[in-house]
C-alpha cells in the first residue's frame, strides 16, 4: 500500500498567486476565487471542512456546506446539539477549508465562531424543501440510534402530526464564522507551492507570502 501511495503524484500547473496579485481584502479575495470555481462548474463547489475541537484540543472535521458569505463571515447551519455544536459551546474556534483540486487552490479561513440571528436561521430554514426541514426536526444529529429505519418511523410519526407546517426547532440553526485569518493556497510545480496569509489586526488586514 505505501508503494501504492507513493506513486500517486500530480503535478501543478504554473498559476501564479504573489501579494502583488491578490486583494487586499481577503473576503474580496475568496469571492474571486469562489466566483471563477462556480465558473469552472466544479461540484458542490460550496463544500468545505469545517473542523472544531473539544476542551481538551481534540479536534474533529467534517463537511459542511457554505450557504453564505459577506463581510460579516461565513454562514453554515445544522443541529445545535450535535458534536459539533457541543464543541461549538465549549470553544468557540474553528476553521473552514475549501479545495477545488480542479484549480489546484485551497482556502483556509480561521476564526471565531457564534449562532446566527434568529431571523436569518428562520428565513433558511423555511425555504427548505419539506423533506429537509422534516429531517432537521426528526433527527437527533450525532446520538446513537438503533438503525435506519428507527428515523424513518419517526418522520412518518412526525408527518402525520404536524404535516407541513411547523416551526424550525430550536435545536437546529446556523452558525457563523467571523475571520481573523485567512490562506490562500496555488498549486505549482515541484511542490513549490505559492501561499498568501492574511490576518487582521487595528481592523486592518495585513498580508504575508508564507514558504511552500
Amino acid at each position: 500500500m505505501k508503494d501504492d501511495l507513493n506513486r500517486i503524484r500530480h503535478e501543478y500547473g504554473n498559476k501564479e498567486l504573489s501579494k502583488s496579485n491578490v486583494s487586499p481584502d481577503p473576503f474580496i479575495q475568496f469571492q474571486i476565487w469562489f466566483k471563477a470555481a462556480l465558473n469552472e462548474n466544479i461540484p458542490d463547489v460550496n463544500a468545505m471542512t469545517l473542523a472544531t475541537a473539544n476542551s481538551n484540543g481534540r479536534p474533529s472535521a467534517r463537511i459542511l456546506l457554505l450557504k453564505d458569505f459577506n463581510e460579516d463571515g461565513f454562514c453554515f447551519f445544522t443541529n445545535y446539539e450535535s458534536k459539533k455544536g457541543n464543541e461549538l459551546l465549549i470553544n468557540p474556534y474553528g476553521a473552514l477549508v475549501f479545495f477545488w483540486p480542479e484549480m489546484e487552490r485551497q482556502i483556509r479561513i480561521e476564526g471565531k465562531i457564534a449562532k446566527l440571528e434568529s431571523d436569518l436561521s428562520d428565513a433558511y430554514f423555511y425555504q427548505r424543501p419539506i423533506g429537509s426541514r422534516i429531517a432537521a426536526a426528526v433527527s437527533p444529529q450525532s446520538q446513537e440510534i438503533t438503525d435506519r429505519k428507527s428515523i424513518i418511523k419517526k418522520i412518518d410519526q412526525f408527518k402525520v402530526k404536524n404535516g407541513d407546517e411547523f416551526k424550525r426547532p430550536d435545536f437546529w440553526g446556523g452558525y457563523r464564522l467571523i475571520p481573523d485569518l485567512f490562506e490562500f493556497w496555488q498549486g505549482r510545480e515541484n511542490r513549490l507551492n505559492d501561499r498568501i496569509e492574511y490576518t487582521i489586526g487595528q481592523n486592518q488586514w495585513k498580508l504575508r507570502c508564507l514558504a511552500p
